[in-house]
């Protein structure tokens, strides 16, 4: 439920749709309403994700039978027995289909006692012919419930769908759910989507006509566009849908892929619009609602506009100075400031007394004029006193939407004052507005009408008289419209029209208006249809980079929309612009469409000449101009080709390169018709970008180069008077030489463009008129241009002829052409110029008369240079050289580079067998988006042997290679192998590693999740297949394989990597920094950022296995506060529980809540240990009952068994002799342990329920066991016996033919885990094997253990796992497992640190003195110094050890700098602007080579250098002091180059970088008394005397980001200040 106060969207489960709900309650009410309205009723973490949804109780079902009918069938549907939503529920409505063409099918739901508003639409209506044949597609009708089933008949896919949730038909709310074959979704409008392709991650998108201008809000603009288009696949198969309904509504979009129409009024009237392709689609629509209009050829110029020029001099000087700077401009408009007091049909007879002349003025330039006109009408008289002639004569006509008594004209106002408004559904209304039309043209001509405001926009609430109480201005259920009232800034919902109330007919307002005005026409409110009569801006926008980005997507839109007339402010309408956004808007909007640049009253202008006439703003603005009046004839052909069959103008690439997956969501660039292909700059102090280049021949429109890319992205160098133009080959351009208006330019000789595609032929056509019309076709094959006529109903009055034609793609050059008419050669005076360099033939001299047919041949000569030697080998023979397939003239062939192919993910699998892939959602984005890592690439596939490399542009380094002869794809056995770019690999885990580069020399290392305390070579705790490898020139990459398989990887000194897994796919992600820091900010935006823990986390804990009871705990507890030592969370392991029981207290530590209770009010936090396996042997143990009741264990394939096997807990009523080994007591007294299966819905919320019971104890509150975060151990998942008891049954998956290089190999993958045939299920329902999902079991688990302790506690909490798996620390941290107290294990714990780092899971940290074997003094002492420094830093060790607490020292100092250390985790997660842990290398110094081996020092962030003692006896250090300012953190003196530093027994390194402001705080005994205490800076300046700094605060442990953050930039200070108190400072 978003924001508790709107509805609810689809739920994330199968098969439900959501309710919609109104109410503002408290958590408990929405419960119950959700109840009572019987539904289901889930809160989630995710707040755009709905909580309460429907049951499959809901809905209709058929009554009877499905009847056929001449048009198609009909049917009664009967509503299902259930709760009514919003009341008035019509229990019985009729289906009624229509198979109206073979494409499209319709079906509506009536009510068919009661006649329902139904949209009076000119083109749209009732259906008379007889049902089409040879359907593409196939209706089912399923009955109970009802749904509509639309499957495609050529390969039986489902397109649309309605069993996903139940249709709801009330009278004032109807709503119908569709699952969608694809994510691929177009359209619905009007609203600003910042991408193309709809995010379908949970969004609602309203409608209702509403005067508000784009921002970067889900608000409903200023049209109401029902339509969209869903792309199926990469065949092109798509299919539209179109609901006809024009009340208010709401369209929301889910992950399923599914959306939902949600309506207050009318029917449910749809339309299935099949095609196969997207543009066959949008012809398809445009067929049904009607064909677009076909604007003047002049219109087609640049234009411009603002609102409030102040005078019509000023008008004029505008005019003047854009003429003498011979810029390309054709009109002329004024906003609302030529009016008198701003009524239409008047004019300022002060400021712009002379407007009546001013058309003549402008025709004498070649331009055009445009007035505005608004709807509303002033009911006052004129500034004279007399009568205002427009209003008394509606007045007499009674033209005027009326009040709710249908009698009384409605009062509002706007821009005049007191209105009345027209109802343009009004015939007497149209005939009116035509004649106060002509009447206004007869005192001042104009060429055009723009229309405004005619949402219908109101100043004031509804009325004057405000609006009535009732169901229509106050409706039982309002979509989320702006501001949520109805009649919001518009008029009352009951006022009264021809057509019938304005709560119908509202959205139609505008269409009703373009009816009536019906001239040159461009106006802000559109519905389904308007194309037909008018074109379209986007709106009030503002001069901002989102703006002139977000105009793309928008007329790609308009163009499904079948309103190709399409534009968007340029420059900007509101705010004043910047030179640098002008210019570059000025670039792509010579290419809108409607080019008009517009901006409002009160800010500078923005015409191209105010700039300056040598300015590079008019120089570029000029340039473009000129070539899109060039082009114009191939863009008015365009525009014929839309108003008589329906293309789109402004094209997607994606409609015409729909079999590359990549063009499906690029929305920054876009095509005209077919061909040109336009790149912008959309981005400030930017002159590089990516840029998408489609799979075709492309050229340089400027020089007429080809380029040598297709397929992939690609950087375009475009400074700053610059703008990507690209011309496709394959196709012909109709050119016309240019001039400053379209008057003159249509004099001029036109020419042709013909660009050659791969096989030397292009196609195109010219469609050219005034008045009648005729076509001209043109097709180039091999050497031949024929020119046919096929309709020649119009002679040019200029006897225009072709005198120039520009040839791209011409190998060699022409040296002869013959022109001829009917086979007649014709003398022909031509010149041919060719340029070897660029491939291009220019002939001039041509005179070809339009309207006549001809035909060019040309002969060419092959030039020396394209030959390649196809025979090297001595004694070359015709013979030997054409079995090579090679030409015979001392043997050649000419060379042809291979394509690539951008590839972002690399992606391997069987296409004809469906195989298991990882069922985690990375982060991906829905289109190709424009940052760093997409422009740094370039990909091709290699055929022979079969390979993908991936090589950085900007320097030529080939970062993967798999042109191997290693790859293998079989069921059980996967191999992959690549060349690296250095031998520099960091990563891959969970493992011990000996240093932090891997090393390259023949290893191999298993990953397979497994309880195995760290050993070098063994595979451990958790699987993290993801590396980052630095290459030679310190540019850094990443690769992530999603596989969960068992695996191995194998380095060697090529250096190369070879990837074994069992199964699966292969499924590649690759960043590219180009810097390690961004390398790992890449990784974790793709698999998600690393969880925010609250800032008592920060603190020191402590923990032991073996405490023997409660008071031990509560004695460690003031013994650590005697010895006032920092310390914040205290643990217990298993011993608290009863017999290792999850969720119950031993006997031992009843006292344990209590205690608990008592350490929490002195400020402590307190975590308890949770391991997932349960036992099944109780007789009275609820967390088993339980989830033998939910189903949520692990069990035997194609049975009802349980998987048992033996972990922790003890069998009831046994003695247990605890003087024996551990693993003899499990095999003596284990019970049998069910593994909970946590991919499953039911074991998430059982796994919840039980932790909130033992949070609240719901039969005994004093047992309530409040702890603050969870620890979640054994989630490997490990077992103490192999498999299961009484052994495993698949020997194929325990033992498959390959097993990895895995600890205890030999016996296979079950060691120490369960059977490998396991059943699990994923929440969806879908059955996975435990073989492929083993190393997910412990990433499963963590998701619902912070849920459901955030859901306990009401705070953010932290939660520890062992087992993690990319993307775990989203919601956890993690200790490097059961480690030793051994001096090597300071080194490694650093290397572990860092490699989690990597792995996105920041909160790391190592038991700190060691788990196993007891401790020494020094080497406790020393681990205590390094662990203060660990981000998760806790002493923790085995039962039978010595207590090593006792040799705590050095917490103060992590106290001092809790707030720096949180500040950079915030930036982490929220900013993603560094790593938490970082060696050298991944933080500011990769250019120094000396880093990137070090791991024996590590940093906080990027400023603070952590240089701790790892070897016993020593009382130095040697320590690489990289190449920066540092200073000594305990003295302030500076340090330099590598250097042997002091470092007594009670004293570890810290240095402090300069440049860098360190937040800190005056340390506590816990953070909950430190954050009470003064705060101060540390400023370390750098060689420049600057520093800056950071600092996020918040209450700590709030969930959310509900925080303060403060940035400093210190400038030039003369020494290192600290300051106490933050509060003294100004932070800006």
């Amino acid at each position: 439920l978003k924001g508790f106060n709107s509805f609810l969207q689809v739920h994330l489960r199968k098969n439900v749709y959501s309710v919609p709900f109104k109410l503002t309650i408290d958590f408990q009410r929405r419960s119950c309403v959700c109840t009572l309205r019987g539904c289901c009723w889930s809160p989630q973490s995710d707040t755009s994700v709905p909580w309460c949804f429907f049951s499959s109780k809901h809905g209709y079902e058929v009554d009877g039978s499905v009847r056929s009918t001449q048009t198609g069938f009909e049917a009664t549907l009967r509503r299902l027995p259930s709760p009514s939503l919003f009341g008035n529920d019509i229990n019985t409505v009729l289906l009624t289909g229509e198979y109206q063409t073979s494409n499209r099918f319709r079906f509506k739901i009536t009510d068919p006692k009661t006649k329902r508003f139904e949209v009076p639409h000119e083109h749209v209506g009732s259906f008379s012919g007889s049902a089409a044949s040879n359907l593409n597609y196939k209706v089912e009708v399923k009955h109970n419930p009802f749904g509509i089933v639309v499957t495609r008949v050529s390969n039986g896919r489902v397109l649309f769908d309605t069993t996903i949730g139940p249709l709801q038909y009330a009278d004032q709310f109807l709503q119908l759910s569709i699952k969608l074959p694809s994510s691929n979704i177009y359209g619905v409008g009007e609203h600003v989507h910042k991408q193309y392709r709809h995010d379908v991650n949970w969004k609602t998108w309203p409608m209702f006509s509403r005067d508000i201008g784009p921002s970067g809000s889900m608000h409903n603009l200023y049209g109401v566009q029902t339509f969209f288009l869903c792309l199926e696949d990469s065949s092109g198969a798509s299919f539209g849908v179109f609901l006809m309904n024009s009340n208010a509504m709401e369209f929301a979009v889910q992950p399923a892929p599914a959306v939902t129409y949600r309506t207050i009024g009318g029917i449910l009237d749809f339309y299935i619009l099949l095609g196969n392709t997207p543009e066959q689609v949008v012809q398809e629509y445009l067929k049904l609602v009607g064909l677009p209009l076909l604007p003047s050829y002049w219109s087609l110029g640049f234009q411009l506009s603002r609102w409030n020029y102040g005078s019509l001099d000023e008008v004029k000087n505008v005019v003047e100075r854009n003429r003498l700077i011979d810029l390309p401009y054709d009109a002329q408009i004024t906003d609302i400031d030529y009016m008198e007091e701003k009524k239409d049909f008047t004019y300022d007879k002060v400021q712009f007394k002379d407007l009546p002349n001013f058309a003549s003025y402008l025709h004498n330039y070649g331009k055009k004029y445009i007035i505005i006109l608004d709807p509303a009408i002033s009911t006052k008289t004129l500034s004279d006193g007399s009568e205002y002639g427009s209003y008394t004569r509606g007045q007499s006509k009674r033209v005027w939407v009326n009040e709710s008594d249908g009698i009384t004209p409605l009062i509002g106002e706007v821009w005049p004052g007191e209105t009345v408004f027209p109802d343009y559904t009004n015939p007497d209304c149209t005939s009116w507005w035509v004649e106060e039309c002509r009447l206004f043209y007869n005192t001042v001509p104009y060429d055009g009408i723009w229309i405004d405001m005619n949402e219908i926009s109101n100043f004031v609430q509804g009325s004057n008289k405000g609006c009535a109480q009732n169901d229509l201005n106050y409706p039982p259920f309002t979509p989320s419209i702006l501001d949520k009232l109805m009649f919001s800034k518009t008029l009352c919902m009951d006022a009264v029209q021809k057509w019938g109330k304005h709560y119908d007919v509202h959205s139609l307002y505008g269409y009703s208006m373009a009816i009536s005005t019906n001239d040159f026409l461009i106006s802000r409110s559109t519905f389904v249809g308007s194309g037909k009569h008018t074109g379209h801006w986007l709106g009030d926008n503002a001069a901002t980079w989102e703006h002139i980005k977000w105009a793309i997507p928008g007329m790609l839109e308009f163009n499904l929309f079948g309103i190709p007339y399409i534009g968007a402010d340029i420059c900007g309408f509101f705010d004043d612009t910047t030179e640098e956004l002008c210019r570059r808007w000025m670039q792509v909007g010579a290419f809108y469409p409607f080019s008009r640049n517009h901006n409002a009253e009160g800010y500078i202008p923005q015409d191209p000449a105010v700039f300056g006439a040598d300015s590079l703003l008019v120089k570029t603005s000029k340039h473009y101009l000129n070539i899109r009046y060039t082009l114009l004839p191939y863009l008015y052909t365009l525009f014929y080709k839309a108003h008589t069959q329906g293309d789109t103008v402004a094209r997607p690439v994606l409609h015409e390169f729909y079999s590359d997956e990549a063009t499906w969501g690029v929305d920054r660039q876009f095509l005209w018709g077919p061909g040109l292909l336009i790149s912008a700059v959309l981005d400030p102090g930017v002159d590089v970008i990516q840029a998408y280049i489609p799979d075709a021949v492309w050229y340089e429109y400027e020089t007429g180069a080809k380029i040598p890319i297709r397929k992939q992205w690609t950087d375009l160098y475009l400074p700053a008077d610059k703008l990507g133009l690209h011309l496709r080959g394959g196709y012909i351009y109709p050119t016309q030489q240019p001039a400053p208006t379209t008057s003159e330019s249509r004099k001029n000789p036109m020419g042709l463009i013909i660009a050659l595609d791969d096989d030397g032929k292009a196609y195109g056509d010219l469609f050219w008129d005034d008045g009648d019309s005729t076509a001209d076709d043109y097709l180039i094959f091999q050497n031949i241009l024929q020119m046919n006529v096929i309709n020649n109903g119009y002679v040019d009055p200029n006897n225009l002829k072709f005198e120039e034609i520009k040839i791209l793609g011409v190998l060699q050059e022409i040296t002869e052409l013959t022109v001829s008419q009917n086979n007649v050669p014709q003398t022909s005076l031509h010149n041919i110029t060719y340029y070897p360099s660029d491939k291009v033939v220019h002939i001039t001299g041509l005179q070809l008369e339009l309207g006549k047919s001809y035909t060019l041949q040309w002969n060419q000569q092959s030039s020396i240079n394209e030959r390649f030697d196809c025979y090297p080998n001595q004694d070359p023979t015709k013979e030997k050289c054409e079995q090579l397939g090679c030409v015979w003239e001392c043997c050649f062939f000419v060379y042809i580079p291979n394509t690539v192919k951008e590839l972002e993910q690399k992606y391997i699998y069987d296409y004809q067998n469906a195989r298991y892939e990882v069922p985690i959602s990375l982060n991906l984005p829905s289109s190709p988006v424009n940052t760093a890592q997409d422009l740094l690439y370039e990909v091709s596939v290699q055929r022979k042997p079969f390979g993908i490399q991936v090589r950085r542009k900007s320097t030529g380094t080939v970062i993967w290679d798999s042109q191997l002869p290693t790859f293998t794809f079989s069921d059980m056995f996967i191999q992959i192998s690549t060349r690296l770019a250095s031998q520099y690999i960091y990563g891959f885990g969970e493992t011990e590693h000996t240093m932090f580069r891997r090393n390259m020399s023949w290893n191999t290392w298993g990953m397979f999740t497994r309880d195995q305390a760290p050993t070098y070579k063994l595979n451990s705790y958790g699987y993290q297949p993801f590396y980052m490898a630095l290459e030679e020139d310190g540019n850094a990459h990443g690769v992530l394989l999603l596989n969960s398989n068992a695996m191995d990887v194998t380095f060697q000194p090529t250096p190369a990597l070879t990837y074994r897994t069992i199964g699966g796919i292969l499924d590649f992600y690759m960043v590219l920094g180009p810097t390690p820091e961004l390398v790992v900010q890449e990784y974790t935006a793709l698999i998600g950022r690393p969880v925010m823990p609250p800032y008592w986390s920060l603190g020191f804990q402590l923990c032991r296995y073996g405490y023997r009871n409660d008071t031990e705990i509560s004695q460690l507890v003031e013994q650590m506060k005697a010895a006032n030592i920092p310390y914040d969370v205290q643990y217990v392991d298993i011993d608290h529980m009863e017999r290792q029981l999850d969720f119950t207290l031993g006997a031992r530590f009843a006292g344990l809540p209590a205690l608990i209770n008592k350490i929490k009010a002195e400020g402590m936090r307190f975590i308890i240990i949770l391991d997932p396996t349960i036992s099944g042997n109780e007789t009275d143990y609820p967390t088993f009952s339980r989830g033998v009741a939910d189903d949520v264990f692990i069990k035997w394939p194609n049975t009802n068994d349980i998987i048992y096997s033996k972990v922790w807990p003890f069998l009831p009523n046994v003695e247990v002799n605890e003087s024996l080994p551990e693993q003899t007591q499990i095999q003596l007294y284990g019970a049998h342990a069910a593994f909970p299966d946590f991919f499953r819905n039911s074991t998430v919320e059982w796994w919840k329920r039980e932790i909130l019971e033992f949070y609240n104890n719901p039969r005994d509150s004093s047992k309530s066991v409040k702890f603050d975060g969870l620890w979640i151990d054994m989630n490997e998942p490990a077992t103490f016996y192999n498999g299961a008891i009484g052994g495993c049954r698949d020997d194929l998956l325990n033992k498959p033919p390959y097993i990895p290089h895995l600890g205890s190999r030999a016996d296979g993958l079950i060691v120490k885990t369960p059977c490998m045939e396991g059943q699990q299920y994923l929440p969806d329902g879908t059955p996975v094997r435990h073989y492929d999902v083993h190393s997910l079991y412990g990433w499963s688990q963590t998701k619902p253990t912070l849920d459901a302790l955030r859901n306990a506690t009401k705070e953010r909490g932290i939660v520890i796992t062992r087992s993690t798996y990319p993307s775990s620390g989203r919601w956890a941290g993690h200790w490097l497992g059961d480690n030793k107290a051994a001096w090597d294990q300071l080194a490694k714990s650093v290397i572990g640190m860092m490699e989690f780092s990597l792995f996105g899971i920041s909160y790391t940290g190592a038991d700190i003195c060691g788990f196993f074997n007891d401790s020494q003094y020094e080497l406790c002492l020393r681990w205590m110094q390094l662990g203060a420094f660990y981000p998760y830093s806790r002493n923790h060790n085995e039962k039978g050890t010595r207590v090593s607490f006792r040799f705590l020292m050095v917490i103060n100092k992590i106290y001092i700098l809790i707030t720096y250390l949180t500040s950079e985790k915030n930036i982490l997660e929220k900013f993603s602007t560094q790593c938490l842990i970082k060696i050298l290398l991944t933080c500011r110094f990769v250019e120094d080579r000396a880093t990137w081996d070090i791991y024996e020092q590590f940093l906080w962030g990027p400023a603070l250098l952590i240089s701790p003692v790892m070897q016993p006896n020593a009382v130095t250090v040697d320590a690489y002091i990289p190449d920066a300012r540092w200073y000594d953190y305990y003295t302030t003196n500076r340090v330099s180059c590598t250097i042997t530093l002091p470092a007594p027994l009670d004293h570890i390194n810290l240095h402090i970088r300069g440049g860098y402001i360190l937040a800190w705080q005056q340390p506590a005994n816990t953070t909950f008394y430190s954050r009470k205490n003064p705060m101060g800076l540390t400023v370390a300046l750098n060689d420049t005397q600057m520093a800056e700094g950071q600092l996020y605060w918040d209450d700590g442990v709030r969930i959310g980001t509900y925080h303060v953050f403060f940035r400093k930039a210190v400038p030039s200070m003369p020494v290192i200040i600290s300051t106490t108190f933050i509060s003294s400072l100004e932070f800006i």
